[in-house]
């Protein structure tokens, strides 16, 4: 499953590391290019998920119109597939407003499948993934992720020990299959005449980005983290497994169930933030269509926009 030519050719890329600043760039480059911003984000998807996962204000999105935020409720879960296909449709629509698709956001995964497709992979086999559930249940926190360890270790590499639901999808892709789904998505990179060429990742000091990351986790409780997943948790539904496993949202669950004090919560969040970052830096790095812009962390957004477009012009 790929995005159509016609939007990938016009569409731009602007990816980073979580706090680097990408949100308030963005709102600059999408005014200077005439440009609407896709959401490049698994969990701002989510509606009501918004303080942990720094949602972008209502002023923001007047400001430029934004797509793919707040498209499922909190129980719903969405696959990579539902996203490439809900992208390409908002992509078709704002190129016929004459406007450029702009994707900004951190999701390696998404960002991948952007740039080169999606291997869609076997059908669901529910039987199979209740007793994977079971097993995990039963031995505990991290026995799928060694099993996946065994079978696929570079989709374990890459999987949190905590994301249940993409390494219960590793696991099955080999059971119904008996091939590692790391390597089922070897897709190749798409030659230079069919992929876009301006997409760039802001590469920051990491110092810099890890006392942003920790004084933007201490913001979010400020601002009212624990009450925000308070309501969500009292919710009919619930959580689904994606949202509840959300990195900010797990943590403030396990303080409201009394398993973690509230200062402990912050400091995981913290420190679970400083290493998705670097996750996020190897998913960039490893990826020869993105271009590393390496920043100082003392320019501002306005001056950064308009050195991406000088990077744009000189290719």
């Amino acid at each position: 499953m790929h995005l159509s030519s016609e939007v990938l050719l016009r569409s731009w890329v602007l990816a980073g590391p979580t706090a680097v600043g990408k949100s308030a760039v963005a709102l600059e480059l999408a005014e200077q290019l005439q440009a609407e911003i896709v959401a490049l984000d698994s969990m701002t998807l989510y509606r009501g998920l918004d303080i942990g996962t720094a949602k972008p204000s209502v002023a923001d999105q007047t400001r430029v119109p934004h797509h793919l935020l707040d498209v499922i409720a909190p129980h719903q879960e969405f696959s990579v597939a539902e996203y490439l296909s809900a992208a390409d449709q908002a992509c078709h629509e704002i190129v016929q407003r004459g406007h450029i698709p702009l994707f900004v956001g951190g999701t390696g995964l998404y960002l991948r499948s952007l740039l080169r497709g999606l291997f869609e992979g076997p059908p669901a086999d529910w039987e199979l993934r209740h007793r994977l559930e079971t097993v995990e249940a039963t031995n505990g926190c991290g026995t799928l992720h060694h099993q996946l360890q065994a079978v696929d270790p570079e989709s374990a590499r890459w999987l949190h020990p905590n994301d249940q639901r993409r390494i219960i999808r590793a696991l099955e892709v080999f059971e119904l299959t008996s091939t590692p789904l790391s390597q089922l998505q070897l897709q190749a990179e798409l030659p230079p005449d069919a992929r876009p060429k301006n997409v760039f990742w802001l590469e920051p000091p990491r110092e810099w980005l890890y006392e942003r990351i920790d004084r933007r986790v201490q913001h979010m409780f400020d601002a009212g983290l624990v009450a925000e997943v308070t309501a969500l948790r009292s919710l009919p539904e619930g959580l689904s497994r994606t949202a509840g496993q959300a990195l900010g949202y797990k943590e403030v669950l396990e303080y409201l169930e009394g398993r973690i004090s509230l200062s402990d919560s912050l400091e995981l969040i913290q420190t679970r933030s400083r290493q998705f970052a670097k996750r996020q830096h190897t998913w960039f790095r490893n990826l020869p269509e993105c271009r590393a812009v390496s920043i100082t962390g003392q320019e501002s957004a306005g001056e950064l926009a308009e050195r991406l477009q000088r990077e744009a012009d000189a290719l």
